[in-house]
C-alpha cells in the first residue's frame, strides 16, 4: 500500500477506507431538523406511518425556532411517546435563556429565537434588548410554556443507537465511542466529524448542517434540508443494509 508523509516528513498508513454496511437492530426512520415546520413534521409523520408502519422514528432536534410553529411543534411531540426525540444546539440556547437571559438571549433571539417567542405569544424583544425586556420575556415564556413542557425539552436525550446506526444532532468526533462523547461535539459538531471516517464501523446519521440533497457517504447520513427555508423535511429510513430517504 502506497504511504503517505505527515508534517514531518514520516511515513504514516492511507486512511483506511469506510466500508461497514449499515446494520441496525431494527428499521429506523430517522428525521431532520423541523425548526418549526410543524405543518411539514405532521405531513411526514403521516407519511411515515403508512409507508413505514414498522420503523422506529427518531428525530435529530432543532424543533424550535426560525419557522412559525415552533409552539406548535413542541406541544405535537411529548404527545407521542413512540417517538424518539434527541435534543439539538437550538433547545440548549433555548434552555440558555430560560436559564440566563442576559447571557444567552442575545445568541438565541439572533438565531430564530424571535420566532419561538413570538409562536408562544410573546414580543417585542429584539436581538440588542437590554436585560430587563429580557427576564421579562424569559419569565412570560416559561409561563406559556409551563414546566412540563420545559422539562420535556431539558429531558431529550443527546443520543442513541441501534446496531452500527447512531442519530446525533450535530455529529460526533470520529476518535471516540458514543459513551465518551463531550456534550458539545453532539449539539454543535466537531471539527474532524465531517472529514475523518470512524475506524469502528459505527454509521453516524445528523442533522445541524444544510445540506440541498440529504447524503450518505463514509459512515455519515445528512438529513438535514433547511425545512424552514426550503419546505423540505426529510426522514432516512434505514434497514439492515438499505437506505433510502422520504422528503416532504
Amino acid at each position: 500500500m502506497k504511504r503517505l508523509l505527515d508534517l514531518f516528513g514520516r511515513r504514516r498508513a492511507a486512511p483506511v477506507p469506510f466500508d461497514a454496511p449499515l446494520a441496525p437492530a431494527e428499521p429506523l426512520a430517522v428525521i431532520g431538523d423541523v425548526h418549526g415546520r410543524d405543518d411539514l413534521l405532521a405531513r411526514l409523520l403521516d407519511r411515515l406511518g403508512r409507508e413505514a408502519p414498522d420503523h422506529r422514528v427518531i428525530l435529530v432536534g432543532d424543533y424550535l425556532d426560525r419557522g412559525e410553529g415552533s409552539a406548535a411543534v413542541l406541544r405535537r411531540l411529548p404527545a407521542r411517546p413512540d417517538l424518539v426525540c434527541l435534543k439539538g444546539n437550538h433547545e440548549a440556547m433555548c434552555l440558555g435563556f430560560l436559564e440566563d437571559p442576559p447571557r444567552e438571549g442575545r445568541r438565541w433571539l439572533a438565531n430564530g429565537g424571535l420566532q419561538t417567542l413570538a409562536s408562544f405569544g410573546v414580543g417585542g424583544l429584539t436581538p440588542t434588548s437590554g436585560p430587563e425586556p429580557l427576564y421579562e420575556a424569559r419569565d412570560r415564556l416559561a409561563v406559556a410554556m409551563g414546566e412540563e413542557l420545559i422539562g420535556w425539552v431539558q429531558a431529550r436525550p443527546l443520543h442513541w443507537a441501534s446496531g452500527n446506526v447512531a442519530v446525533t444532532h450535530a455529529g460526533a468526533d470520529p476518535a471516540l465511542p458514543m459513551e465518551e462523547q463531550d456534550r458539545r461535539a453532539l449539539l454543535w459538531g466537531h471539527p474532524r466529524f465531517a472529514e475523518t471516517p470512524r475506524v469502528d464501523g459505527l454509521w453516524i446519521v445528523h442533522g445541524h448542517t444544510i445540506v440541498p440533497e440529504p447524503l450518505a457517504e463514509a459512515g455519515r447520513v445528512a438529513i438535514d434540508t433547511g425545512a424552514y427555508a426550503t419546505g423540505r423535511l426529510t426522514a432516512a429510513l434505514i434497514g439492515p443494509g438499505e437506505l433510502r430517504f422520504l422528503s416532504t
